[in-house]
Parts: C-alpha cells; sequence; structure tokens
C-alpha cells in the first residue's frame, strides 16, 4: 500500500493549506532527495571565490605578458608566427579579409588573425602588438580554469589550484606568448565547456524545482525546460572555436553528445519514467539547433568581411575557375566552397614524405609531451654573464604535469565507468575531443602545438584527483593534513619545475651549460 508522506520541507505550505481547509500538500517518498540530489551545490564562499579568482588571474597576466616581445627573428615573427601575423596586419589593413592570391596559404579561417588583428591595432606591427591578443587569451583561459574547477569540486581552494597549475604548463605559457592560433581555438572550447556546466546546473535546478512542486509526473518524457541560454551560448562559442581552426568540429560533436547524455541523467534523477526518451524527444531538437546548427551559421558569418570585398582571396573565384561545380548555389557561396576545398586540399597534402620536419610529432607523443617543440634558437648571444649565450624559446609541457598524464586518464577512466563520476567523464570526453581524431590520418604532418585544447582539460583531470587525495571536508584532521601536505608537495613540484625551465620558454639568454642541462631527454634535443 503506497503512503503518502508530506515532506519537511513543505510544512509552511501544508499549514497553510490546512489554515484555508484545503487538502495538505503531499510528497511521495524520495521527493525531497531527489530535489536535493538535483540542486547544485554552490560554495557559500561566493566573495572569497571570486577575490580567490581574480588574484589568480592577475598573477597569470603578469606571467603571460612578463617581456613579452622578448623573443624575435631580428625584429620579425617567430616560426609560424611568419604566417599568421603577417595575414593579420593584411586583414587589419584591409577591413576584415585577406587578399593575396599569388601566395594563397590561406590554411585557417579568419577567427584567430581577426584576434590578432586587435592586438595589432592597438599596438602596430610590433612584437608586443602581434603577441598581445594570445596573451589576453591565455589569461582569461587561467580565470575560465579556476571558475569551471570550483564549479566541478565546489571547492574555491580546488579552482585556485587549477589556476596555478595552468599558470605552470609550458605549453599554455608559450602558445600564449607567440602569435599563433591554437591559443584561441583552446580558450573558446574551455569557454564553451564552462557554458554547459552553468546549463548543467541550471536545468537540474529547473528540474528540482518541478520535482518540489509534484509535477514530475505529469508526463512520462518528464518537463519541457524552456530555452536555455547558457547552451546557446556554448553554441556561439563554439561557432568561434571553429571559426579560428576546423578542429573545433569535433568539440562541437563531443560537447553535444554530452549535453544529451547529461540531459538524460538529470531527468533520471529527478524521476521521470523514461529519461532517455524524454532527452531524445524533448532535449535532443533543441540541442541539436544550440549546439550545431548555431556553430554553423556563426562559423559563415565570421566570413563577413569576405563576402563583402571584391578582393579577398577566391572572392570571385566562382566566375573564373572551370572545377568550382555547384552551380545551382549563388556565386558567393560557390567561391567561398571554392576556398575551403583549397584549404582541404593544402591540409590533406600536408604529409610528413620521406624528408619530415625536425620538430615533427605524433599524437602518441602528445599525451606525455614526449616530442615538444624549438620556435626559436638563437646562440653567441650577450646578456648570461659569458661571451657565449644561447637564446631559446621552446614549446614544452611541465613535465611534473605532462607526465602524470596517463595515470591521471587510467584514474579518470575508473571513477567515470566504475563509479560514475560525470566530473571525470566529461573531462575524458573533452580531453578525447582535442586528442582522438589526431590518429585519423597518420600520415599527415602534425605538432605538439596542437595538443593546445588538451591543456585545460589535464589539469582538470589532475585537480579532480588531488581533490581525492586531499580527503571530503569532514575526513579527520589528521587525513585531511596529510593529504593537504601531498597535495602541497605536488603543486610545488610543479611550480618549480616550471621556474627551471622559465628561460626556455622565454627565450632568455642562457649559458651553453644551461642550456644542455634544461634537455632532460634525448627526443627534446
Amino acid at each position: 500500500m503506497n503512503v503518502l508522506v508530506p515532506s519537511s520541507g513543505a510544512s509552511s505550505a501544508r499549514d497553510e493549506a490546512v489554515r484555508d481547509g484545503e487538502t495538505p500538500p503531499v510528497r511521495y517518498p524520495g521527493e525531497h532527495d531527489r530535489a536535493k540530489l538535483l540542486s547544485p551545490r554552490e560554495p557559500t564562499d561566493r566573495l572569497r571565490g571570486w577575490i580567490v579568482t581574480l588574484v589568480v588571474t592577475l598573477l597569470a597576466g603578469v606571467v603571460r605578458f612578463w617581456r613579452l616581445g622578448q623573443a624575435t627573428d631580428d625584429g620579425t615573427p617567430i616560426f609560424d608566427e611568419k604566417h599568421y601575423v603577417p595575414q593579420a596586419w593584411q586583414m587589419l589593413r584591409n577591413g576584415g579579409f585577406e587578399d593575396n592570391p599569388g601566395y594563397e596559404l590561406v590554411a585557417h579561417p579568419p577567427v584567430g588573425k581577426h584576434l590578432i588583428a586587435v592586438g595589432e591595432w592597438l599596438f602596430g606591427y610590433t612584437p608586443l602588438g602581434w603577441r598581445f591578443s594570445a596573451a589576453v587569451a591565455g589569461t582569461l583561459m587561467v580565470l575560465l580554469l579556476v571558475r569551471i574547477a570550483r564549479r566541478m569540486t565546489r571547492s574555491t581552494l580546488l579552482g585556485a589550484l587549477a589556476g596555478i597549475l595552468l599558470i605552470c604548463d609550458g605549453l599554455s605559457h608559450v602558445q600564449a606568448r607567440v602569435g599563433m592560433l591554437d591559443i584561441f581555438h583552446a580558450v573558446l572550447v574551455l569557454a564553451a565547456f564552462a557554458c554547459l556546466l552553468v546549463d548543467r546546473d541550471r536545468m537540474r535546478s529547473r528540474l528540482a524545482l518541478v520535482v518540489t512542486e509534484q509535477r514530475i509526473g505529469e508526463s512520462e518524457l518528464g518537463p519541457r525546460l524552456g530555452f536555455r541560454w547558457w547552451r546557446f551560448g556554448a553554441g556561439l562559442l563554439l561557432g568561434l572555436a571553429c571559426g579560428v581552426k576546423w578542429s573545433g568540429i569535433y568539440f562541437v560533436l563531443a560537447l553535444s553528445l554530452l549535453s544529451l547524455v547529461w540531459d538524460a541523467l538529470a531527468r533520471r534523477s529527478a524521476g521521470v519514467a523514461r529519461p532517455w526518451r524524454g532527452a531524445l524527444l524533448r532535449d535532443a531538437l533543441p540541442a541539436f539547433a544550440s549546439l550545431f546548427v548555431l556553430p554553423l551559421v556563426v562559423y559563415f558569418a565570421t566570413w563577413a568581411a569576405w563576402y563583402a570585398s571584391e578582393t579577398a582571396t577566391d572572392r570571385h573565384a566562382a566566375a573564373v575557375a572551370d572545377d568550382v561545380g555547384f552551380g545551382f548555389l549563388p556565386d558567393v557561396a560557390r567561391s567561398l566552397l571554392y576556398y575551403h576545398f583549397n584549404v582541404l586540399e593544402f591540409h590533406t597534402h600536408l604529409v610528413t614524405g620521406d624528408d619530415p620536419h625536425p620538430w615533427e610529432s605524433k599524437p602518441w607523443s602528445w599525451p606525455m609531451g614526449m616530442r615538444p617543440m624549438l620556435y626559436y634558437y638563437e646562440s653567441g648571444m650577450p646578456g648570461c654573464g659569458q661571451g657565449d649565450c644561447v637564446q631559446a624559446t621552446m614549446l614544452l609541457g611541465t613535465p611534473a604535469l605532462w607526465w602524470v598524464a596517463l595515470p591521471v586518464a587510467g584514474w579518470a577512466v575508473w571513477r567515470a565507468v566504475g563509479r560514475l563520476d560525470w566530473r571525470y567523464a566529461a573531462v575524458l570526453v573533452c580531453y578525447c575531443a582535442g586528442y582522438l581524431p589526431w590518429f585519423v590520418n597518420l600520415d599527415r604532418q602534425m605538432y605538439y602545438f596542437y595538443a593546445t585544447p588538451l591543456a585545460p582539460f589535464l589539469v582538470l583531470g589532475i585537480v579532480l584527483v588531488l581533490g581525492e587525495i586531499l580527503g571530503r571536508s569532514n575526513a579527520s584532521t589528521e587525513r585531511r593534513k596529510t593529504g593537504l601536505l601531498v597535495v602541497a608537495l605536488y603543486v610545488g613540484l610543479v611550480v618549480a619545475n616550471f621556474v627551471w625551465l622559465w628561460p626556455i620558454l622565454n627565450g632568455f639568454p642562457i649559458t651553453e651549460a644551461r642550456w644542455a642541462a634544461e634537455l632532460w631527454l634525448p627526443s627534446w634535443r
């Protein structure tokens, strides 16, 4: 026999109903627990959380901007800056588009180059100018990660540690100090993930309210949840990420799947009779619109300056080229497709071949950063207290962070599969979205800087593990102190490792002996 039992949280509503002569509201057993389970547990130190976030972000800004224009090739860009920096300057001159069809090494969409152009507009065609926007993006990525880690762990301390670890990641540091595209791609993907996290909490709060109001059983599919602005924001950011690099499409697919699974699991936690069918019938179409259609629209909108121009690269290719096809489309659309096919052909034929790039690396070496990249090298320089000094900038993930990637990944798989921990599952999905697609075509030329979007999710995985080492807040004093000691020792090791690598991450003059001491492994040479 089912017994209707009022929850303790509804006593005021019950008393009011009794006074009015109505039947008092009742709840089925477990409804109060369901609402409590669904409602996100926000940390109570909101003010302190923002103070800590801003302090860590300020520290990140100091580290990222410190002598930003240090390493140059006789005052000119280094490594792949030589592609994107002049293209951004060209866009600045032309009003948003490239127009050099003779050169036509245009390998990526315009958004990243637009962002580089912002710094060049502010500070001119100088190292500070072409690296300014990247440093801003690298600083914002730290801010985002602090808030993301805090939201996922409900701990301001762990959020702060996530920010500190990302500051001390050599890969993220170097990419935030060069005029290349990958840091913009990484920060936009991370921002989209942050929006989906907020959307997850908002949606679960709405379901908790429905449970509290005893409306969860009105439909076996569960309630409709209305328009979800945070998911919409994630779609905008994913479209911009694709507008930096096409590899953003992998995150579009991964985050779309993640959002749908979160919706189904939330409906199940709320007690919906058919949660997966409810997610498919009530959440899938809006999710598809926000996380797939919207990014597509945003991506093509980023080409607005190209559409409006008369002299942009391949702008009128449909009128002169014989192999465009798609005759049913307007000329502007056919020309844009021709442009994209050229870019696709460039990437398709960018293969290792018989003469590989000396700093090329394949994806199996990325998780532990076994094959870094030398962006800049000059010997015989003054400034280190001896006659002959070395000045070098090496893209190198801090070993104390990257060398634990495999055990952290293994633990994350165990927690996600064995304990159904959604946090580890989310980190794994995003990490794999930035990593696994590179195994599809191993003949292609690949470089370690492609791993830039992996760095924040690696740090998130490490921070989740550190949270378990630290222990629960209600654990014994001895347990907490022991966990805190281990966490402090590890974070101190990462900071010390980053400080040791500082000269070769920033291109500061060092002695030949110090340069040799920095190169720990044969694969680093």
